[in-house]
C-alpha cells in the first residue's frame, strides 16, 4: 500500500483487522510458506515463526531438504533430519525424503528395524525415486505428521507446524500430492493419512498458505499466477500475502519523473564516466528512482489484483540475512 504521496506506507497489515500478522495466523496447526525463489521464504519463515513464539505458540519449522539457512538467520548450529530446539519455544526440521519414508515405513511396518533393512536395500530405493510425488509426499506428510503428536499431558506437541515450502512450481507440486493419492491410491494406510492431511489443508481454520513475495514485477507477476492457481486448480485457503524488501520512498512520483528525463543517467557505463563529478549524484538518484517506480507500479498492481491481507516488511541493508534482521521481521509481523 502506498500514501498519496505515492511513498510505501510503514510495514503492517492491510486489508484486515488491527491484528498482527502472528495473531491473525496463530489459531491455524499447519501453514505452508511459498513464493517464487530468492524472494526470502526461509527469512520470513524464521521471523514468523519468532513472531508466533512471542504470543506463546510452540511452534515448528519444517525445511523440505534444503540447502539450510535457517540456522545462519537464526544464529543457532546447523540444522537437520531430527528436530531441534533452535529459540524459545521455536523447533526446527530439515526432512530428508529417504529418511522421512523410513520413518514412514517403520510407523506402517511396526518395527524400525526391519523398516531399515528394507529402505536401504538399493532396489527398494531405486523404486522410490521413480514413483512420481512419493519423496515430496514423505517430506509433506512428515511435516503434517508432527501436526498430530502430542506431549504427556495431552497438549499439542507443536501449535504451529510451519512448513518453508519449496518455490513456486516445484511447490505447487507437492500441495497436489494428497489429492493424486486420493485419486489413484487404493485404500491402506498412505490413502488414510493423504485424506486425513488433505481435509486439514483445506480447512481454512486449520490451515493456509502463507504467499512471500518482492515488489518487482516478475515475482508480482508469479505471485499472482500463484495465488489464483492455489485458490482455483487445488482450492486450498490463501492466508496472506507478505511483501518481502520493500524500500522506503525517497521521491515523490513528481520528482522520479524529474530524474528519469534523461536516459543518459541510466546508460550502463553512467556511473563510471560521472565518477567525482557532480552528476554522479544524478546517476545514483536516477537508480533508485526507477527502483522506487517499479516498487511502486508492483505494490499497486498486488494490491489491485490480491484481495488479501497483505503485510510490507522493509527492505534490510546491514541486517539482511543475519540473527538481528529475522529479529526486526519477527517485530513486524508480531
Amino acid at each position: 500500500m502506498t500514501t498519496r504521496e505515492g511513498r510505501p506506507s510503514s510495514p503492517k497489515s492491510h486489508r484486515g483487522s488491527a491484528k498482527s500478522v502472528a495473531e491473525e495466523l496463530g489459531s491455524r496447526r499447519f501453514l505452508f510458506v511459498t513464493g517464487k525463489g530468492g524472494v526470502g521464504k526461509t527469512t520470513i519463515s524464521g521471523a514468523l515463526a519468532l513472531a508466533l513464539a512471542s504470543h506463546g505458540k510452540r511452534v515448528l519449522v519444517a525445511m523440505c531438504n534444503a540447502k539450510e539457512r535457517l540456522s545462519a538467520i537464526l544464529g543457532t548450529r546447523p540444522i537437520g533430519h531430527d528436530v531441534v530446539e533452535v529459540a524459545p519455544n521455536v523447533f526446527a526440521v530439515n526432512i530428508l525424503p529417504e529418511r522421512a519414508l523410513e520413518e514412514y515405513g517403520g510407523m506402517v511396518i511396526g518395527s524400525e528395524r526391519v523398516a531399515k533393512l528394507v529402505f536401504d536395500n538399493k532396489f527398494v530405493k531405486a523404486f522410490f525415486r521413480a514413483v512420481p510425488g512419493l519423496f515430496e509426499w514423505s517430506m509433506l506428510g512428515k511435516a503434517w505428521f508432527h501436526t498430530t503428536e502430542k506431549r504427556a499431558d495431552g497438549k499439542w506437541n507443536y501449535d504451529v507446524v510451519l512448513l518453508d515450502a519449496p518455490a513456486t512450481g516445484h511447490g505447487l507440486d507437492m500441495l497436489r500430492v494428497p489429492k493424486v493419492i486420493l485419486d489413484v491410491v487404493p485404500p491402506g494406510v498412505l490413502r488414510r493419512d493423504a485424506d486425513a492431511a488433505w481435509v486439514m489443508f483445506r480447512d481454512p481454520k486449520q490451515s493456509g498458505v502463507v504467499v512471500v513475495t518482492l515488489p518487482e514485477e516478475m515475482p508480482a507477476t508469479e505471485t499472482i499466477e500463484l495465488i489464483n492457481a492455489i485458490r482455483g486448480e487445488l482450492q486450498l485457503p490463501v492466508l496472506q500475502t507478505v511483501v518481502n524488501g520493500v524500500l522506503p520512498a525517497l521521491f515523490t512520483p513528481n520528482e522520479r519523473i524529474e530524474l528519469l528525463r534523461d536516459p543518459a543517467l541510466l546508460e550502463i557505463d553512467a556511473p563510471l564516466t560521472s565518477s567525482g563529478t557532480s552528476t554522479s549524484a544524478l546517476v545514483a538518484g536516477a537508480r533508485r528512482a526507477i527502483r522506487e517506480r517499479v516498487q511502486a507500479e508492483s505494490l499497486d498492481r498486488l494490491h489491485r489484483t490480491i484481495d488479501l491481507p497483505m503485510v510490507h516488511l522493509p527492505f534490510l541493508f546491514d541486517e539482511a540475512s543475519t540473527v538481528e534482521g529475522t529479529r526486526m521481521l519477527a517485530k513486524h509481523l508480531g
